[in-house]
């Protein structure tokens, strides 16, 4: 019998189907080919060739779960027990519905009739491929990791279209690209005879990527920073393991780790010190002795730190605990003169890290997760505006008219700061860019997850939240990958330890070019308009379920 069921098995399409889900999990870190993006949809597609409904849907939820499985096993290294490998099998067996359902929409007649037809099948089928990540980024509160275009991260001239459809435009050029060649590679097949039949399928999207190549190019050149003023921004990666973090009993051993290691990096004239999420052990607002330590290093130093850190307010909508009160997971701005200046609360909360979902009429629900309580999502964004005094040599003729020599110019600094995984909703991130930001900082604690494909991942996100805005991107870490991106989405530097390595303690001191005093940013046409692009695929994949589901039900 086992022997049978092992021959079933084989000669199922659950095989090849798995096999494809893993080439699309290899496309991104940390084995990082990106290449394999490119055939990995149409193998899921193929893998399901001739089967259509259930047949089709379960093919393509064997290999979404295989991929997911895969490129997610990272969660498997949160140091809890018990919790992640429920998590990351609920998680995984969540998220391969998408590449089930999008099996189920294009199964059938897979690249058959006239090239119009088929080239309708190829954009739909991509159209398709974005509605679903469209659908995924936000439903449930959203889940917008290892979208397909994030594989592509370091294609920079490639990617520069993100500046326009988001990275959503990614993602449908690699999946057009696969089913095409797909499409062709069946029309070879069919008529192996024919010379040049699959040059018709192909010659479109091959026209189509060197025209964005071509795109990004000239974006590249008219985004140049040349001859730009700098900022000195320095960044503190403590490398705290997560263990300690919850630890309290080693508060005062971790920050008196972080003060050394800022210490340290202020031997060097430097403008802003950031410190990452999480990173401060006690609330900033309320442990008096921790307040009057980092406004005290802030003021001999003359710095600007932006600092995470907890916080509490008084209960908005208090419940049966009225007493208790709302925790923020928050970021606060420390002025030169020892000031708490700006505090921005996390808004995009990690649902079962950070907040539990129904835990007041299912409270069970937190035996399943590593945390106790929960934060409350903050309102809206926060700038956090930096003075400075413009150090440019001035002309002579700006002299004050009184004859005395005129002071530089006043600065002023605007940065918005994203905590945690925030980075990677290209949706939300727009919000915090306006035409006078100079930057983005991200701080972020990718330490629950130890030492692996999680941060490379996150940061390949990160890129294209500069791209689409056309800022760059400051990113400072717990333990990886701390690094700027610039407004091309080129990673500029990262930060690696004496051994080389991304995740161990240390500090990087990178030069920001800032905008000139009284510049506006040119707004990229996506920070302007938003998901046009992912809404239009999701209007053409709705007409195509309900013309799938009318058909089925009058066949």
């Amino acid at each position: 019998m086992k022997n049978l069921l092992g021959q079933l098995f084989l000669r199922s399409r659950y095989v090849p189907a798995a096999a494809s889900g893993l080439v699309l999990a290899a496309a991104f870190p940390s084995i990082g080919m990106a290449g394999l993006a490119w055939t990995g949809p149409a193998l899921l597609l193929a893998s399901a060739y001739g089967k259509t409904g259930g047949d089709a849907f379960r093919i393509g939820y064997v290999g979404g779960l295989a991929s997911f499985l895969f490129s997610l096993c990272w969660l498997l290294r949160i140091p809890v027990t018990g919790f992640p490998i429920l998590g990351w099998i609920a998680l995984s067996a969540y998220v391969a519905l998408y590449p089930a359902i999008w099996v189920w929409l294009l199964s059938g007649k897979i690249g058959r009739g006239s090239w119009l037809r088929r080239l309708t099948w190829t954009l739909l089928g991509a159209a398709a491929w974005v509605a679903l990540e469209m659908i995924r980024t936000r439903f449930l509160s959203g889940f917008p990791w290892n979208l397909l275009g994030d594989s592509q991260f370091n294609q920079v001239l490639l990617i520069q279209i993100a500046s326009v459809t988001g990275v959503y435009g990614v993602s449908f050029l690699v999946v057009w690209t696969s089913l095409t060649i797909l499409s062709a590679t069946l029309a070879i097949l069919r008529q192996p005879t024919t010379r040049y039949i699959w040059l018709g399928d192909m010659l479109l999207p091959m026209l189509v990527v060197l025209g964005l190549f071509s795109f990004g190019t000239s974006r590249m050149r008219a985004l140049r920073d040349d001859g730009r003023s700098t900022m000195h921004v320095t960044f503190i990666q403590p490398s705290i393991p997560q263990t300690m973090i919850w630890n309290t009993a080693d508060n005062d051993r971790r920050f008196s780790e972080l003060l050394r290691l800022t210490s340290d990096a202020l031997t060097n004239a430097t403008d802003l010190v950031l410190w990452p999420e999480a990173a401060v052990p006690k609330m900033i607002r309320y442990n008096e002795a921790t307040l009057q330590t980092i406004t005290s290093l802030a003021k001999s130093n003359r710095v600007w730190m932006i600092v995470g850190s907890d916080d509490a307010e008084p209960a908005r909508n208090p419940g049966t605990k009225a007493d208790e009160p709302d925790y923020f997971n928050a970021s606060f701005l420390i002025n030169p003169e020892g000031e708490l200046a700006a505090r921005y609360c996390k808004r995009k909360l990690v649902i079962f890290g950070e907040y539990i979902p129904l835990a007041r009429w299912l409270p069970f629900v937190k035996w399943f997760t590593p945390i106790d309580g929960g934060f409350v999502p903050g309102d809206n964004v926060v700038p956090f505006e930096l003075e400075r005094w413009d150090e440019r040599p001035r002309e002579p003729e700006s002299s004050a008219a009184d004859g005395s020599s005129a002071t530089s110019p006043h600065e002023t600094v605007r940065t918005a700061t994203l905590i945690c995984f925030e980075d990677v909703f290209p949706h939300l991130v727009r919000e915090y860019v306006n035409d006078d930001t100079d930057f983005l900082v991200n701080l972020t604690n990718d330490g629950w997850f130890g030492e692996g494909g999680e941060q490379w991942q996150h940061a390949a996100s990160a890129v294209f939240r500069a791209v689409e805005n056309g800022v760059p991107l400051l990113r400072c870490c717990n333990n990886g990958v701390t690094c700027w991106i610039d407004a091309h989405g080129v990673v500029r530097q990262v930060f690696r330890d004496a051994n080389g390595s991304i995740y161990g303690p240390g500090i990087m001191t990178a030069e920001i070019p800032m905008l000139t005093p009284g510049e506006k940013r040119e707004l990229t046409f996506y920070n302007r308009h938003g998901d046009w692009f992912g809404w239009g695929c999701v209007g053409l994949t709705t007409g195509l379920a309900l013309w799938k589901r009318f058909r089925v039900r009058t066949d």
